[in-house]
């Protein structure tokens, strides 16, 4: 293998890139839309739920009650209303999230030591959104029973047992903190594949490919001319990202940074293994869309990014270890946000060898009899 020759792939390929105005757009506008809707829209943290209250009891005990939710800054009292019925027909016609039937004789139970009637009627067509409501709703009553606890028995000298939660690496639960720093992961991904095959699909659809084969290029130096320009633009929106994520959005960065561009090239070998095998099976630059897309969503989904994997059936979970961004995503997060380092990490760089090796190995034996 003669190393000129894959610089001058490399350079070919980097006139190529710059020159096509469409391929410069997806290269630099993907890193940028990501990190603002992942920083901005994508957020778990419910805040203004809309709720509609019957306060069936109207008495001080419920009016305290109310107050609880009135002044949380999760919840938005838009509504007081005078019969069920009303309460029931806010929620289906879509103009509350939550409604609170307080019912009669809430005070006198409350009094008497027995449950207190309250009754939650939540919309639920968005599961996670409903559940997150459901524990800003569990803390409030909690906190407002304990306050009632505390005024009944403060003549009794009892000792209280006083829970404290703290949440570590991520202490105020900012979703955003969780986020942001999975964009790096998504555009390595992203980079790796969808480039990588479409540079290779392109030279078949030009034609130029045979016109490459006629020439002294090894198939191996005519592999690494192509991927390692994209490697390059990885890094690149790894260094961008990182520097928007502390900069911008002021998300710590605890860890090693050697460490993550450590992950980072672990990383890229499986990725980039993918890219070649799409290629090998499109003859066109569509397809190549059509395949990458096909394996894109998939592995975000069975990441971890999104839902944890441990929720998953036994048998998906299987599937994730084959997924290279499932061991990416934790080196990332544990770096940003743990600062963990290598031997807390070295299961995912040993996944990511184990996979790099058997991906790109396996995709470039295939592209390689292709071109033979």
């Amino acid at each position: 293998m003669r190393w000129y020759r894959v610089r001058q792939i490399i350079w070919k390929e980097f006139i190529q890139l710059f020159r096509d105005k469409r391929i410069r757009i997806i290269l630099f506008m993907p890193p940028l839309i990501q990190l603002i809707a992942y920083g901005y829209a994508a957020n778990f943290d419910i805040k203004h739920v809309r709720t509609v209250i019957y306060d069936a009891d109207i008495s001080q005990d419920s009016r305290r009650f109310i107050d609880r939710f009135a002044h949380s800054r999760y919840f938005d009292v838009v509504a007081f209303v005078q019969n069920k019925k009303a309460l029931t027909a806010a929620i289906v016609q879509g103009k509350a999230t939550l409604g609170i039937y307080i019912h009669s004789r809430f005070a006198f139970y409350l009094h008497k030591g027995h449950p207190a009637p309250v009754e939650f009627i939540l919309d639920g067509t968005g599961s996670n959104a409903a559940m997150v409501v459901i524990r800003y709703v569990n803390t409030i009553v909690e906190e407002f029973i304990k306050e009632h606890m505390q005024k009944r028995l403060a003549h009794l000298k009892i000792n209280w047992i006083e829970l404290r939660t703290r949440s570590w690496f991520n202490k105020n639960l900012i979703s955003r903190h969780s986020f942001v720093p999975c964009i790096i992961a998504m555009l390595v991904l992203h980079a790796a594949i969808f480039l990588t095959s479409i540079a290779i699909a392109r030279e078949k659809e030009a034609g130029t490919m045979e016109q490459l084969l006629v020439t002294p290029i090894q198939p191996v130096e005519l592999i690494l001319g192509k991927i390692i320009p994209y490697a390059c633009i990885a890094l690149f929106d790894v260094v961008l990202i990182t520097l928007i994520s502390i900069g911008w959005f002021h998300i710590g960065f605890k860890g090693n940074p050697l460490l993550l561009l450590g992950g980072l090239f672990s990383f890229l070998p499986p990725a980039l293994g993918v890219g070649i095998f799409i290629s090998t099976i499109s003859r066109t630059q569509q397809q190549t869309r059509m395949a990458a897309s096909f394996y894109f969503m998939p592995a975000i989904l069975l990441s971890g990014f999104i839902f944890p994997i441990e929720n998953m059936p036994k048998v998906v979970q299987y599937l994730t270890y084959l997924n290279p961004l499932r061991y990416f995503l934790v080196i990332v997060r544990g770096v940003f946000l743990q600062g963990a380092d290598f031997y807390a990490l070295y299961p995912q760089f040993l996944g990511l060898c184990i996979l790099g090796v058997i991906t790109l190995g396996l995709s470039v034996v295939k592209f390689r009899k292709r071109l033979d």
